[in-house]
């Protein structure tokens, strides 16, 4: 795979922008206009397309969901450290989201979930390096 575009359906394309940049994203210019925005998760990798819902819905017949009133997709993204996870939720709440979720400390794994200010679901996690390349059991046997 050499990149991931999640797309987002959005009401206000300046206030997305602003929550994104907010937490941490950047935006990328070149693939932005009055309808759409290219938020940069992971340059080279990752990407969220937040586009209005009257564009989004160029791309399909079906109707749109309502994030805000039922969840279809929860988003997750693992940062370098519980710090970081914990830095991006207190951004993103600043910027107008919302966290309804309590955290999930698993020890090996750790994650909180954001909300945006028009519904769409992030999960923003840590999960211990040892956990992650030789699984749970692993990092928890050397807890013990």
């Amino acid at each position: 795979m050499t990149a991931m575009f999640v797309n987002l359906p959005v009401t206000d394309l300046e206030r997305a922008k602003a929550f994104y940049t907010a937490i941490g994203f950047t935006i990328n210019p070149l693939f932005t206009d009055h309808n759409a925005a290219c938020v940069v998760v992971e340059d080279g990798h990752s990407y969220f397309m937040i586009l209005v819902r009257d564009f989004f819905q160029t791309f399909t017949d079906r109707p749109i969901g309502d994030p805000t009133a039922s969840v279809s997709v929860a988003t997750a993204i693992f940062l370098d450290g519980r710090e970081a996870v914990d830095v991006a939720i207190a951004d993103g709440v600043a910027a107008g989201g919302s966290e309804s979720h309590p955290a999930t400390d698993l020890g090996f794994m750790y994650q909180r979930q954001l909300t945006d200010p028009d519904g769409n679901v992030l999960e923003f996690g840590y999960m211990d390096p040892v956990a992650a390349e030789q699984g749970p059991e692993v990092f928890m046997d050397q807890q013990a």
